[in-house]
């Protein structure tokens, strides 16, 4: 129960389908720390009411007449900055207009269902509700893009990039990187990824939370914007140096020692079901340090909870490195607060850093 001095959340709501606005509202309406102050059927009128009713959050349909969710999401963002969270189809039509949100400064998105099942209908609702506190709790940006291409590692095979300098980074060797991210990690692992230059000498495996119909669209995404080789994973990849692999959504991905490599190995959810996120990065990385035997670098970028602290703590017995990323630059500072709190962050470094930081590893 909210009580009488307390300032409720003013969400708008925009969406071409009358009944997507209708099942927004629905969900939201049952929260009475929220106030649907608005609604609009297109992006010309949701700039409108964004900036005539300055609303605490949005939520944003991606394809609409008139003005798509893109374009109104860059006005508001330049006229009334404000949270705004995408909700796009699973198709890759909407993950890529997804992506381009989120570099333009959206917060979080949600998949849009329109099936009739009631368990699907039940899922939204929960993610809904989920997606929405956790962007109330986030920092707000601003579209930041990412690396200009003349602030990138040179992609030759001549590059000379200087060892790591922290001390606690003497003398570790590393043969492979673990990258773990949630909310805001999109946009993060781009600018992270594309820092690296092509001829890094280390594989890369990247953990996500994203449904398996996004995983593909970004892995491509990132490939056509960064210098090293990405692609989605697939049972029985090796990691292998100068690539990296973003573990497929809507199922778990391990990772297992086989003579001198380390092999992807793709497991279904029902196998893992105390593992909340999917893909678990906790998981990933637990497996990574062990077939590893410790000699890699583990990432945790910004996301909301804890997924990725266990992971990190067993590869800091195992005797590897480990980076988090800072508070100012995370969009929440859930994920990398759990590893500093926790003790197993060697270091805690600003997103911009963190990309040149895994590149001196060389």
């Amino acid at each position: 129960m909210i009580m009488p001095h307390q300032v409720k959340t003013r969400i708008l709501i925009v969406d071409d389908s009358s009944f997507m606005r209708m099942a927004i509202r629905s969900v939201l309406s049952k929260e009475p720390s929220f106030d649907i102050v608005g609604t609009a059927g297109d992006g010309i009128e949701g700039v409108e009411k964004a900036i005539a009713l300055k609303p605490d959050l949005i939520t944003m349909d991606v394809e609409m007449p008139r003005m798509d969710g893109i374009t109104a999401l860059k006005q508001i963002m330049a006229k009334a900055p404000t949270k705004i969270i995408m909700v796009s189809t699973l198709t890759n039509e909407g993950a890529t207009s997804t992506f381009e949100a989120l570099d333009a400064g959206a917060v979080d998105y949600i998949p849009k269902n329109v099936t009739d099942s009631s368990d699907a209908q039940n899922i939204f609702r929960q993610e809904l509700m989920r997606k929405i506190k956790e962007a109330l709790a986030s920092n707000l940006r601003r579209s930041h893009g990412t690396a200009s291409p003349s602030a990138r590692p040179a992609a030759t095979g001549n590059t000379v990039l200087q060892r790591p300098t922290s001390s606690k980074f003497l003398g570790k060797k590393i043969q492979y990187v673990g990258i773990g991210a949630s909310t805001g990690g999109p946009v993060a692992l781009q600018e992270v990824l594309s820092r690296i230059p092509v001829n890094f000498p280390y594989g890369i495996m990247v953990g996500i939370h994203m449904p398996k119909a996004f995983t593909g669209p970004y892995a491509d995404r990132l490939n056509a914007k960064c210098s090293m080789t990405i692609r989605e994973a697939v049972d029985g990849d090796i990691l292998k140096p100068g690539l990296a692999l973003v573990a497929p959504g809507g199922m778990h991905t391990t990772l297992v020692r086989q003579g001198t490599h380390l092999v992807v190995r793709t497991q279904p959810t029902s196998a893992y079901p105390h593992y909340v996120y999917i893909p678990s990065i906790d998981l990933m990385m637990s497996s990574m340090a062990e077939a590893s035997a410790g000699a890699m670098l583990g990432v945790i970028l910004t996301g909301m909870g804890s997924d990725g602290f266990k992971g990190m703590q067993t590869l800091k017995q195992k005797g590897g490195v480990t980076i988090a990323q800072d508070e100012a630059t995370s969009t929440i500072y859930g994920m990398p607060k759990a590893c500093v709190d926790g003790g197993v962050a060697d270091e805690v470094l600003p997103l911009g850093q963190i990309g040149f930081e895994i590149s001196k590893f060389m």
